[in-house]
């Protein structure tokens, strides 16, 4: 018990580490600054505030946190020589990436719950664990794409590429379903007309179970695409 507790231990330092090592940082001040700009811009354009506009306004910013840690994780283990030391431990996916992989999670979880109470003192009051905890859905599922991508393109910088790529692309097909099951941008806090309130609900929480299902989906694919060592080292 005692050494699995050191183990754990360890692990969650080192991921804490990575997490935090490298460029992270850069991407969480530019989270906040576009926090900022949207706000000031909310401000000077006199529009209608409410939770739906500060779920907008916080929807980049979230990307933001969640792009570094989940698209260039594989490579910094490989400059870090970390590779070979993680494939040498036993269900070395489930015992280091999954472990990662939820602290991200909650990091990230934790720094919208921060941006969120932010909005409610500046802008419109609301409950930022509620705005958190709906942002959460497509945070996990763009995050999760990522990291599947990682481990099929193992390297960082072509990762991005190909994330920003699928984001354009993405952009573009959510107008084609927007407020619809399968609309990734869905804004669970708005009021589209051509629905009725309990409709509504019902198409955000299939939209849910479907952000959910691929987050856990892409999770899956990217820690057997671990299995293969000869792959990576």
């Amino acid at each position: 018990m005692n050494s699995s507790i050191i183990l754990i231990s360890r692990i969650i330092r080192y991921n804490l580490k990575i997490i935090f090592a490298g460029r992270f940082f850069l991407f969480l001040l530019a989270a906040i600054v576009f926090y900022g700009l949207f706000m000031m811009i909310t401000i000077f354009d006199n529009v209608e505030i409410n939770i739906g506009l500060l779920y907008e306004i916080t929807f980049f910013p979230a990307f933001l946190l969640i792009f570094y840690p989940m698209v260039f994780g594989i490579q910094r283990d490989e400059d870090a020589r970390m590779l070979e030391i993680l494939f040498g431990i036993p269900n070395y996916r489930y015992k280091v990436w999954l472990v990662r992989l939820v602290l991200i999670f909650l990091l990230i979880f934790v720094l919208l719950i921060l941006f969120a109470a932010i909005g409610s003192y500046l802008l419109y009051p609301i409950e930022p664990v509620r705005l958190a905890a709906q942002l959460l859905f497509p945070v996990c599922f763009f995050g999760s794409l990522a990291f599947f991508l990682s481990t099929r393109i193992k390297n960082g910088n072509a990762t991005a590429v190909v994330m920003v790529i699928l984001g354009f692309f993405l952009t573009i097909f959510s107008e084609i379903v927007e407020d619809t099951l399968w609309d990734i941008f869905l804004n669970p806090f708005g009021s589209p007309r051509q629905y009725t309130e309990l409709a509504f609900q019902q198409i955000i929480w299939k939209n849910r179970v479907f952000l959910s299902v691929g987050s856990l989906v892409f999770i899956l694919g990217a820690l057997l695409n671990l299995q293969n060592r000869e792959k990576y080292i």
